[in-house]
């Protein structure tokens, strides 16, 4: 009982359709079917690489119209912070009351604006570089520290066995301060 239709039969069974009309494609189009190698795969493989370049080609647009709108925006952010703002009532007031010292604070950080602080910033910048800068360490001092280096080097399970080691190089950098503030004070 139904056990033909569930076993897989043996014996391939073609259909074949007998048309009406003879059909006759001509010599050409047979040799450019068997020739050709376009495969399932290979149509999908180029079907995805046309997806994946329209996607670039859009992400490429969209990048560029944010960097526009970016740009655009930036420049009315910069332009309204150099516009003069009006002071509202609450704030009249707040300043008709408040003291010398407040108002010029405001004052202060009214006048900021990017440029001033970056401005600022150059300047410290330059000022930091024309400052004078330690070239060589004293001598006892240098020594000092390559006695610890090496000590912590060698004893890394037990750095407390270096103690002798941090005193002279304590005493040492004590000296130099002492040096030091003997010549500032003359």
């Amino acid at each position: 009982m139904g056990a033909e239709h569930s076993k897989p039969s043996s014996d391939i069974r073609q259909h074949v359709f007998a048309p009406e009309h003879p059909v006759n494609f001509s010599r050409e189009l047979v040799d450019s079917l068997q020739k050709n190698t376009f495969t399932d795969a290979t149509r999908s493989r180029q079907q995805e690489l046309q997806y994946q370049q329209r996607l670039t080609a859009e992400l490429e647009k969209l990048r560029q119209k944010e960097a526009q709108n970016f740009s655009r925006f930036s420049e009315t952010l910069s332009a309204e912070s150099e516009q003069p703002r009006q002071p509202s009532l609450g704030d009249s007031i707040a300043d008709a009351t408040s003291s010398k010292a407040t108002l010029a604070e405001k004052q202060r950080q009214n006048d900021m604006s990017r440029h001033s602080v970056t401005d600022e910033v150059e300047q410290l910048r330059a000022k930091l570089a024309n400052r004078k800068k330690l070239e060589h360490v004293d001598a006892h001092v240098g020594r000092a520290k390559d006695a610890v280096v090496a000590c912590l080097r060698a004893n890394d399970r037990r750095p407390l066995d270096c103690w002798k080691e941090v005193e002279t190089f304590k005493k040492e950098v004590g000296r130099l301060e002492r040096d030091f503030v003997e010549k500032t004070i003359r």
